[in-house]
């Protein structure tokens, strides 16, 4: 289902600004953070969400880091309305998300690539009668990172980004880089790149985008894995980030909730829209909502448009999807999963991580993944 059917720019524009304008209400809500649910109650949460707690108990989860500052929002929020209930979430990248799902470790895993026809597979030894399903939670953007001094607009396109990610382009003042730049004071320094060293749905997306766009400087196919040439690894964002602000003359890529933790520097993208585009909150919330909806049989994997060259639509986005069995969950932790799954999906819930850098997901995707997290068995 085709979110914008048309996709005009002054469409998607009306759709963007609605989903936005919520972000500016991300700490307006009335708190009472005193307040507490028992088991099987409704309590209010610290965003201002009714939540219906379910049994209490422990929820497990892991994977991707994208979502993580996210997830930590949730689960605090959910925590505090819920008494008795705790909710886990350990990182370590979507690769190793699915795999602890697929292993039965954990009740529900981030990651932010749909699954692969042999994921599916492999979950129905742990969903009894069912298979693991995508449901598009966490919407974002990859900031493409960048510490250079002097330098506090840099911008870049699709065939650039690509070839300095694979040592093609090696030098800051390369004529590729300073086309793209005119005037700024580019350094004669050597690049320094850095790339996620673990499985990462960030990793997915990013080369995405450079197959898109990059005009064929990106040969490998999209993937979780890094495929580039050169260049030096960090494990997950936070690492990713940290080098970043470390090291001088230096660039990598990571969501903008760590852009914005770090006080890091990120590149508007060249599109061949009127201008170069920010890579802000607003201006992703443009191409995620002319996102379709791909998946079959339950199933709500998304196509994102990473090659839009629409006006002040920001390309590199991503969306983080909670896996979860459609059937086939663990009795004692089923209730729990339910509950918690619906408060994430809830307004409240999206619009409590407006702050971190995240986009509220649209109305039209957030209404499919309420009915399919009702029907979970």
């Amino acid at each position: 289902m085709k979110l914008q059917r048309n996709g005009r720019s002054k469409a998607l524009a009306i759709g963007a600004m609605a989903l936005v304008s919520s972000l500016s209400l991300a700490a307006c809500g009335s708190d009472d953070n005193n307040k507490t649910a028992s088991s099987g109650s409704s309590g209010s949460s610290a965003a201002g969400a009714a939540i219906n707690c379910g049994k209490a108990g422990t929820l497990l989860g892991a994977g991707s880091t994208a979502q993580a500052p996210a997830i930590d929002v949730w689960k605090t929020n959910f925590g505090a309305s819920c008494s008795g209930t705790t909710v886990n979430y350990s990182g370590g990248g979507s690769g190793a998300g699915v795999q602890q799902f697929t292993q039965g470790k954990v009740a529900f895993a981030g990651t932010d690539f749909a699954l692969k026809p042999a994921d599916v597979d492999a979950s129905k030894a742990v969903c009894t009668g069912g298979k693991a399903i995508d449901l598009p939670m966490v919407a974002g953007l990859v900031s493409l990172v960048y510490n250079v001094e002097n330098v506090d607009n840099l911008v870049l396109d699709g065939p650039t980004a690509a070839k300095i990610f694979d040592s093609q382009i090696t030098k800051w003042n390369d004529p590729a880089i300073a086309a793209l730049n005119p005037g700024a004071k580019l350094p004669d320094a050597e690049i320094q790149s850095f790339h996620r060293s673990d499985d990462s749905g960030t990793t997915f997306n990013l080369t995405s985008y450079f197959a898109k766009t990059g005009g064929g400087a990106w040969s490998a196919e999209p993937n979780k894995a890094w495929k580039g040439k050169g260049g030096q690894s960090a494990n997950g964002s936070a690492g990713v980030s940290a080098q970043i602000k470390q090291v001088k003359n230096s660039i990598g890529y990571a969501e903008l909730s760590y852009a914005q933790t770090n006080n890091l520097k990120s590149a508007q993208i060249s599109t061949g829209a009127a201008k170069p585009v920010e890579a802000t909150a607003a201006n992703a919330a443009l191409t995620i909502a002319s996102s379709t909806v791909t998946g079959t049989d339950g199933d709500l994997a998304l196509s994102l448009d990473y090659g839009t060259k629409a006006d002040n639509a920001y390309p590199i986005v991503l969306v983080t999807y909670e896996i979860a069995c459609d059937k086939g969950n663990k009795a004692e932790t089923l209730d729990t999963l339910k509950s918690f799954l619906n408060y994430t999906i809830s307004d409240a819930a999206q619009k409590s991580i407006g702050d971190k850098g995240y986009v509220p997901m649209p109305a039209a995707i957030g209404d499919k993944v309420k009915a399919a997290v009702g029907t979970l068995a």
